[in-house]
Parts: structure tokens; C-alpha cells; sequence
């Protein structure tokens, strides 16, 4: 197997245990590892020890791989190492990784991208080339990026990657007048496959963001439906922190949002919020936090920086045509997630964001936009998933988008 080919076979392999991480590395990126040893006789190199990093054990993706391969008696000497982030060259809540794997006494090292931190960026390669091992860079570069461009966003602003997903008709708008609606509805625009694409949005987010108005036309759940679980069936490391702006404290007491809270429902409202409605809500196991509001509309930047607080790494939105509108005024959105049913709503039906002319011209101002459709050929839902900002602006001297 030629080389190139080679690496991209076993670094399609440390992508594959990273992504298996979601939801269980955070506020850590999910990384993977997977080294190889040649046989003597110069053929095909064979897996001896692979691994991903999970936040609760500890040890990084190249320790899980270094362990394994001890386990089964294998020598590490001469063996590669494919990385999907650069080895850590600092102590944190571990040593160095890069230490590691020259201790390993590995002879190549096959990184997929930097660390995006640009304190760090460059370290680890320069502490392993340092000990004579070769470091091949950028193999399936742009796939390790995905993966972790919540971590990427996070480690250089301290503000969390805000992600804005919206099912929209295909003239645009997000629901029926609310005359023309059942209360405390939802109303389905995509279909199923669609709303299972949503789950899987939700299950890789930290947390979930809506408005008061949504809540009160549709009494929403906002919860992880997506029955994705981890290696050996673990649950995600810490429950979708589901985040409601409620200026003035409305949000009923028998909402399904209130009925099911299990200590993963923020309510943040307006510093003169009704503190009687605060302290029901907290016997009621709601965290509920005050933040700066001007003229009953809550600070979007103190809300994003509460949740930084928080370390939640990524936010989706899924909120109606307000918020929508002011993320995006306020250049807030990071990412955008557009489902288009084929159903027309008409003039009178809810915009995609107030202040915004249509999500179709706000789509032209997406980059790196892919586009997919979800369902059966004959009744399809079209996706269009486009960034804002790049997650990963200054490494490799790439321009911010």
C-alpha cells in the first residue's frame, strides 16, 4: 500500500474513534489515535493500539492507544502514530502526549491538523520533530477540523460556536400565522428523516437555545431524542443544557420544559424579573439567572458569555423569528443549518428572522456551503449547512471567512 493511501486509510480510522467521542468530550476536543507497526519483512502495516479521549477518563486519545498496545505485548519502537490533533505539549489535567509518544520510542508521527490554540499551535510537532521523529502533516486535514470546530471557536474567543438550524417552507417562512394554528403545537414542515437530522444536531450541541415565544406557542421538549450512545452504550457526559431567554419570567409551570427539568433547564431573565416566579422555579429544579436586559430585551453577548462560563462549547439555536433575526443582526451566528420543505406558507406566515429580507439572500452570504436532502426522492427535504466564521481562522495562516 503506497504511503499517502496508506495514511489516509489508518487516519480515516483515528477520525472514525474521534467521532465516536461526541458528546463525551466536551469541553475537550474529540481527538483519535491509532498506531501501527510494520512487520519486519517490509509488508502491510497492522493496527497494535487505538484509541479516542473521553473528558471523564482522563487519559488522551494517544495514552488509550499506547496502553493498548502494551496490553497486548506489542513494542512500539518503529511504529507510527496517526493523530487526528496535534499531541499536546503541556501540562493540564495530563502530561504532554508528545512526551509520550517519544518515550514510545515511535519513529513517524501523522498529524491531521494543528492545535487550533494559537498559545500552543506548533508546539507538540516542534517537540517531536526535536526528538527525530517524522511528522507528516495535514492527511484528511479538513475532516479533523469538523469535528472539533466548537473546540476551535471556543479556545480562541472563550465564547461558545453558535449554530442557527431552522425547518423553513420553501417560500421561506418558518411557520403559519399563529391565527391559523392550534396552541401549544408544534407544526412539522420537514418530515421524519429531517427532524432525526435535528436530533443528531442536538446530541452533538452542549446546549439549546430558544425564546420565550417559542415556548408559549409550542410548549417544546428541547431534548436529546436521538438515542445515540457512546462505545460500551455510555450516555452523553452531561445532559443538553436546554437554555430558555425569558425576560420577564412567563414560561409557564406545567410546560413540558418546567415538568421535565432535571438539573439541565436555564432560564435567564431580565434583572427585574418576578423574584416569587424565580423562586418557584428553583423548588422546581430550574436554574434561573439574571442578566442584563435594554427595554425587555435581554443582552445577547450576556448570554453567550454566561454559557462560556458554563463551558459549553456549542450552541444550536432553535428559536423563531426574533431571535433568529437578532443573532444574526448582531453577527453572532457562527454556522446555519436551513431545512426547506416543499410547502408554501404564504405572505402572511412567520418569517425565517425579523430584519433579515429572506433566508435564501441570507444564504448567499454562507461559505463552504454543502447540500444534501433528507427523506424519500419523491417527497425530499433540502439542507443547506454554511459558516458565517471560521472555526478556525488564523492556523496556517488561513483568512478568517
Amino acid at each position: 500500500m503506497a504511503t499517502a493511501s496508506q495514511d489516509e486509510v489508518f487516519m480515516q480510522r483515528a477520525l472514525k474513534l474521534a467521532a465516536e467521542a461526541v458528546a463525551l468530550a466536551s469541553p475537550n476536543p474529540q481527538v483519535g489515535c491509532v498506531i501501527t507497526q510494520s512487520p519486519p519483512d517490509g509488508g502491510n502495516a497492522k493496527i497494535i493500539g487505538e484509541g479516542a479521549h473521553f473528558y471523564d477518563h482522563y487519559d488522551h486519545a494517544e495514552i488509550v492507544a499506547l496502553k493498548q498496545a502494551a496490553e497486548h505485548h506489542h513494542s512500539t519502537k518503529g511504529a507510527t502514530a496517526y493523530v487526528t490533533l496535534e499531541p499536546c505539549s503541556h501540562h493540564g489535567r495530563t502530561g504532554p502526549c508528545a512526551d509520550a509518544l517519544i518515550a514510545a520510542d515511535i519513529a513517524r508521527c501523522v498529524i491531521a491538523t494543528t492545535d487550533p490554540n494559537p498559545l500552543v499551535s506548533g508546539q507538540g510537532i516542534a517537540k517531536l520533530r526535536a526528538a527525530n521523529i517524522e511528522v507528516t502533516l495535514g492527511t484528511l486535514q479538513q475532516q479533523a477540523r469538523d469535528l472539533n470546530e466548537a473546540f476551535a471557536h471556543f479556545i480562541r474567543t472563550r465564547s461558545p460556536f453558535v449554530t442557527l438550524k431552522a425547518a423553513l417552507s420553501v417560500d421561506g417562512k418558518l411557520a403559519p400565522p399563529p391565527a391559523s394554528r392550534y396552541p401549544n403545537q408544534p407544526y412539522w414542515l420537514t418530515g421524519p428523516a429531517a427532524r432525526y437530522e435535528v436530533q443528531l444536531l442536538r446530541h452533538a450541541s452542549d446546549a439549546i437555545l430558544t425564546g420565550i415565544g417559542t415556548v408559549l406557542a409550542d410548549d417544546p421538549q428541547l431534548t436529546d431524542r436521538s438515542g445515540v450512545f457512546g462505545p460500551n452504550m455510555l450516555p452523553r457526559r452531561r445532559p443538553l443544557l436546554r437554555v430558555i431567554l425569558d425576560t420577564h419570567l412567563r414560561i409557564p409551570l406545567t410546560s413540558q420544559l418546567i415538568r421535565s427539568a432535571n438539573n439541565d433547564l436555564l432560564i435567564l431573565c431580565g434583572e427585574l424579573a418576578p423574584t416569587a416566579k424565580a423562586a418557584s422555579l428553583g423548588s422546581l429544579g430550574v436554574e434561573v439567572d439574571h442578566i442584563p436586559d435594554y427595554a425587555g430585551r435581554l443582552s445577547l453577548p450576556a448570554v453567550l458569555a454566561t454559557l462560556a462560563e458554563r463551558n459549553i462549547l456549542s450552541l444550536l439555536l432553535e428559536c423563531g423569528s426574533h431571535l433568529n433575526g437578532a443573532f444574526l443582526r448582531q453577527n453572532l451566528v457562527d454556522k446555519a443549518v436551513l431545512f426547506y420543505s416543499d410547502t408554501e406558507l404564504g405572505d402572511q406566515a412567520i418569517p425565517f428572522a425579523q430584519g433579515i429580507p429572506s433566508p435564501y439572500l441570507f444564504a448567499q452570504s454562507l461559505r463552504r456551503v454543502t447540500r444534501t436532502t433528507f427523506g424519500s426522492p419523491e417527497k425530499p427535504d433540502a439542507c443547506i449547512t454554511g459558516y458565517l466564521h471560521n472555526p478556525w481562522p488564523q492556523v496556517d495562516g488561513e483568512p478568517p471567512c
